[in-house]
């Protein structure tokens, strides 16, 4: 009889951006005998809130109860109802088991308050460009500047290790923000609406995470104007722009430190008059002061998120994130953003609300951002959402290592400890500049089976790094695998992230091998195809940009799981392993059709690698 309450949950007014105000209103059925008591149950991870409902009246078939109810901002609650009927204490819950008096997440709905995603980002398609190595237009911005080596040719391998000054990450081979102009119809190609650039300002280094100048865009890449027509072009095509934000630390070799004299105006390193002193964080021993530095590395300073000098240059009005908006972008990556302090993230957040309602923020932080005692996305006032790398990390280790329990515990974290919102705008990498790439990984078995992360190499040498080619057979067999782990990530909640050139077979074993110039006359067309047919998939089944996620099955032979809104639903497939397996489909999905099958795949058996796709 419970399954025969119903209730309505409406938000009635937003009161001061800090709390909202909800109705809500409940029918049980008069047959489950004399309702004694009736209550709204809401909990957070602190917290548990109980507010009594009022009898309105009866109806024919309903006793009815109505409550009002203030809610803090918050992108996290979890809610449900308790009722004493005929002296039988019971639990009204999202799913009313065999258990009524026992709740769990699962069991209850979830609720943000004066907490959304914009819908630009839910579930959409985002391709990752390291912006040296993406396309150059042309040899005009390659002038020659201390410390950076240019390559002369754009097929020539990577630089690992030192150069000859002991620098890291010196080399440049030019792609710049005209190449991604240039690039832009290719990237449409394959379903992609949102683009997210590695660092673009002035920096030391190739990677550009250690800023020289945060308002200029880096002499090799262009210029500020370049951004603005980048942006514009790319919003004509339907596509955001979202820029990685490097506000934890920055170089030594910056304007703002100076440990050189490169700049013209005094910098932190050289006085404590220095305009940009307070922009760092210090430490006192023995009676003396030092810099702080990120990991102990002497070429990043860390900032002081504490400085209100240092917040207002980012985040205040005329900062450097007004600066970067008003030339158009979208949103924010946060770099390292569980270094971040829990207010210098909401400063980040109102400015970005602040230039663009619909602004997107998205931190990289590696475990569940929900279980740090941080207030990164639970508050409502931090980051939209993070890049997804406990998933990525388990479904990895799933196709690897037939690791079933990992990947099933992290999805029950998804389905339940996270916001909506952010569970579908979860970045869902193919990998990053921070990995080996997508085809290495599942192409060998150079990996550690007991690592913290499925991609830890069992050779650290970055020199056999950089010299490890996959032979053609497990080139192949990388490739077969790794369409099996794209169609898998296509058809789960969150954003597909595409890292350039994963789409065209680069490789790349360890961090910095992984970060080759994208290989244009080379490019795996068979590869590149597969991709565009996600992509249209991805696009054309509009419903999975929010659709609900429920396991029906994961064992060592495959992974069975159903994606569901409204009237719409697909149960997808995907065989983990190297052979052929049975296929044990439930009675309730038999009817189901086939809308796309890969490999030599159907109802009743599933290829080595293969996807089967039903829907309702």
């Amino acid at each position: 009889m419970l399954d025969d309450v119903k209730f309505e949950l409406k938000k009635i007014e937003t009161i001061d951006n800090l709390h909202e105000k909800y109705d809500v209103s409940v029918k049980v059925p008069l047959a489950l005998g004399w309702i004694e008591r009736m209550s709204f149950i809401v909990e957070d991870n602190q917290r548990r809130i109980l507010f009594n409902m009022h009898h309105t009246n009866n109806t024919s078939e309903y006793a009815c109860f109505e409550t009002q109810v203030v809610l803090d901002t918050s992108a996290l609650y979890h809610y449900y109802f308790s009722l004493v009927a005929n002296n039988n204490y019971m639990y009204y819950k999202k799913k009313n088991n065999d258990k009524p008096n026992q709740i769990v997440p699962d069991d209850m709905w979830k609720l943000s308050v004066n907490f959304e995603v914009p819908d630009w980002a839910k579930g959409k398609i985002m391709y990752h460009i390291f912006v040296d190595r993406f396309n150059r237009s042309n040899n005009d911005l390659l002038k020659e500047m201390p410390h950076r080596t240019i390559h002369t040719s754009w097929d020539e391998d990577v630089v690992v290790g030192p150069n000859e000054e002991g620098i890291w990450n010196a080399d440049f081979y030019g792609g710049n923000l005209q190449g991604i102009i240039d690039k832009l119809d290719y990237i449409k190609s394959l379903g992609v609406s949102i683009i997210y650039l590695s660092p673009i300002v002035w920096s030391q280094s190739n990677h550009r995470y250690d800023a020289a100048d945060y308002e200029n865009v880096d002499p090799y890449l262009g210029t500020n104007k370049d951004l603005k027509e980048l942006c514009d072009k790319a919003h004509e095509l339907g596509i955001k722009i979202v820029l990685d934000a490097v506000f934890n630390h920055t170089g030594n070799d910056s304007k703002y430190f100076n440990q050189y004299g490169h700049f013209d105006n005094l910098g932190a390193y050289q006085s404590n008059e220095s305009e940009y002193y307070d922009f760092y964080r210090k430490y006192i021993h023995n009676n003396q002061t030092f810099f702080d530095y990120w990991w102990g590395m002497k070429n990043l300073p860390v900032c002081d998120g504490n400085s209100k000098k240092w917040q207002d240059y980012i985040y205040g009005e005329g900062g450097i994130i007004d600066l970067w908006f008003d030339l158009g972008i979208d949103g924010l990556r946060l770099d390292v953003a569980d270094e971040l302090s829990d207010e210098f993230i909401e400063g980040i957040r109102s400015a970005v609300k602040r230039n663009k309602p619909d602004g997107f923020i998205l931190g990289e932080v590696w475990k569940n951002p929900m279980r740090m005692n941080r207030s990164y996305i639970s508050s409502g006032k931090g980051m939209d959402t993070v890049m997804n790398y406990t998933l990525v990390d388990a479904l990895i280790r799933y196709i690897k290592y037939r690791d079933v329990n990992k990947l099933r515990d992290v999805i029950y974290q998804l389905k339940t400890e996270y916001p909506d919102d952010t569970l579908n705008s979860l970045m869902n990498f193919t990998s990053t500049h921070d990995i080996s790439r997508a085809i290495n990984i599942f192409g060998t078995r150079e990996f550690q089976y007991n690592g913290e992360w499925a991609w830890n190499l069992s050779n650290n040498n970055i020199y056999w790094q950089k010299d490890y080619k996959l032979s053609p057979e497990n080139y192949e067999l990388g490739k077969d695998i790794y369409k099996a782990y794209l169609y898998t990530l296509t058809y789960l909640p969150g954003i597909l992230s595409i890292f350039y050139g994963d789409e065209a077979g680069l490789q790349g074993m360890g961090n910095l091998s992984n970060r080759r110039p994208f290989p244009w006359d080379n490019i795996d067309k068979d590869l590149l195809e597969f991709v565009r047919k996600l992509g249209k998939i991805r696009n054309t089944e509009k419903f999975l940009e929010i659709a609900d996620l429920d396991i029906i099955d994961i064992n060592d032979k495959y992974f069975m799981f159903t994606r569901s809104k409204e009237d719409e639903q697909v149960l997808f497939t995907m065989n983990r392993s190297s052979s052929k397996s049975n296929l044990y489909i439930p009675e309730k999905y038999r009817d189901y059709k086939i809308i796309h099958s890969h490999k030599d795949t159907n109802k009743e058996e599933i290829d080595s690698h293969g996807v089967l796709v039903l829907k309702k």
